[in-house]
């Protein structure tokens, strides 16, 4: 996994498509504002703003590291499902296994912190494995 803000070569151009395709993520997460605003770290206004104006938009390092644990987290469950419902459905589905301890991945995500993206997105890696 190689978070968008390792890459010297990321310009704005590319972050702001990245967060665009953030933007269609949550859509099929079917995400409320509140859970897109914690999730992204954002407040309110500056979420509307970026939301009508992703070119106008100036993004922080947190919010990179955001975008690109939220898109990391998007393509390993690609990779682990073949129906696209599973893939969307699987971040409120509750997980039994031990880390998640019942909870879904989105329950641990609403805590809002950098963190959490990172371990969602850390676990799904290593269970895909050598899966491409």
């Amino acid at each position: 996994m190689i978070p968008i803000k390792s890459s010297p070569k990321v310009d704005n151009g590319q972050i702001q498509t990245a967060f665009k395709v953030v933007l269609n993520i949550f859509d099929k997460w079917q995400c409320t504002t509140e859970e897109a605003l914690t999730l992204l770290g954002l407040k309110r206004s500056t979420w509307f703003k970026y939301k009508s104006s992703p070119e106008k938009a100036s993004f922080s390092h947190d919010l990179i590291e955001r975008i690109s644990y939220i898109l990391n987290i998007h393509a390993a469950l690609r990779i682990l499902f073949s129906k696209p419902e599973s893939v969307y459905r699987w971040v409120r589905k509750p997980n039994r296994a031990p880390f998640y301890n019942g909870r879904s991945a989105m329950d641990i995500m609403m805590q809002g912190r950098v963190v959490d993206l990172w371990a969602i997105a850390s676990r799904l890696n290593a269970e895909r494995g050598g899966k491409s």
